[in-house]
């Protein structure tokens, strides 16, 4: 399978994005925004025949345009997300930095 025929999209809501191959929903990220300035990452799930296709990854990386665009940080209570963001300094921009 090929990067290209995967498409991702913005649900109806808003509050995440999913990822279609050939039609069929593979994969998904949702977030919650809170106050204007914050998203919370929560889920992501990829279907199981679409493992190591990068397309969790590419999820988060929508999910990273968005704040980008909304100038906004994530926090990510999902362990994947936070994964990615530990292992990707490409994140680090939308990263929220908790300071006292």
């Amino acid at each position: 399978m090929t990067d290209e025929k995967i498409t991702y999209d913005i649900f109806p809501n808003g509050q995440g994005f999913y990822a279609t191959y050939d039609g069929h929903h593979i994969g998904e990220i949702t977030f919650v925004r809170v106050g204007g300035n914050k998203i919370i990452i929560d889920y992501t799930g990829v279907s199981e025949k679409y493992r190591n296709e990068k397309v969790g990854l590419n999820l988060v990386r929508q999910a990273a345009d968005f704040a980008r665009k909304k100038k906004c940080k994530i926090i990510t209570m999902c362990p994947f997300a936070t994964a990615m963001f530990s292992r990707y300094p490409e994140f680090d921009d939308v990263r929220f930095l908790h300071t006292r």
